[in-house]
């Protein structure tokens, strides 16, 4: 059963201006391109004419819209990342749901953009795999802001994990119009259950190798006992 949030969770207002810089301009511009057109009908020039500026400008800051976009995850990332009380007496799942939380609050304001990018992601596995690649690095982040660790290979695959339970987060959360995203959360509760169950597996998983290596070294170390013994 999902549990109940411990606090009421609102959407937050449409955000002013990321600043007055190119680069900042060129990522409002492209988000804000996102919530009318498809990620594929989107060029360049028409960035640069929603930002004000000469295509020159633009290419001094980005080499394609996907690399706007990346911006654009990459602030998001900053402002969860800068956002959040102590919560280190909390268990790690309660940290984790914290923190993914505060991430669908920071997308709050681009809820159409979130959308339409989703479709496009349907119908282009290019751009899915493009999108996959910056989900796993924001989530690399998530998990070390909610102590988790992310170093190795089972961190590697606990980003992977993360980034594929947020996008079917993000999946409910594009229909939960309800105030308090009750479905949203609900959602993510579902998810992390799941993922509990699956880093268990994958901790069993990492400790084969340790243990096939540990085996034949005691092994040969028996029988260079039973040499000196003779």
């Amino acid at each position: 059963m999902a549990r109940k949030p411990k606090r009421e969770r609102k959407a937050l207002p449409p955000p002013p201006p990321r600043g007055t810089s190119d680069r900042d301009k060129a990522v409002d511009a492209l988000m804000a391109l996102l919530a009318e057109h498809r990620f594929e009908e989107i060029g360049l020039a028409e960035v640069a004419g929603r930002a004000g500026l000469k295509l020159s400008q633009l290419r001094a800051e980005f080499g394609s819209t996907l690399a706007i976009y990346a911006a654009h995850v990459k602030d998001i990332d900053s402002a969860v990342l800068a956002g959040g009380g102590d919560m280190t007496e909390e268990p790690p799942r309660e940290r984790l749901f914290d923190v993914l939380m505060r991430r669908i609050e920071a997308l709050a304001p681009y809820k159409d953009a979130v959308r339409s990018l989703l479709r496009s992601a349907r119908r282009n596995p290019g751009l899915a795999v493009a999108l996959n690649a910056m989900a796993v690095r924001s989530q690399h982040w998530m998990l070390e802001a909610a102590g988790i660790g992310a170093a190795g290979p089972r961190g590697a695959m606990r980003a992977q994990g993360a980034a594929l339970l947020f996008a079917r987060v993000l999946g409910v959360w594009i229909g939960d119009e309800e105030p308090g995203l009750d479905r949203t959360m609900a959602a993510l509760d579902r998810g992390l259950s799941s993922a509990e169950r699956w880093d268990g597996f994958v901790g069993d998983l990492c400790c084969i190798p340790a243990a096939l290596c540990r085996g034949p070294r005691r092994r040969r170390h028996r029988g260079e006992e039973e040499v000196e013994a003779a």
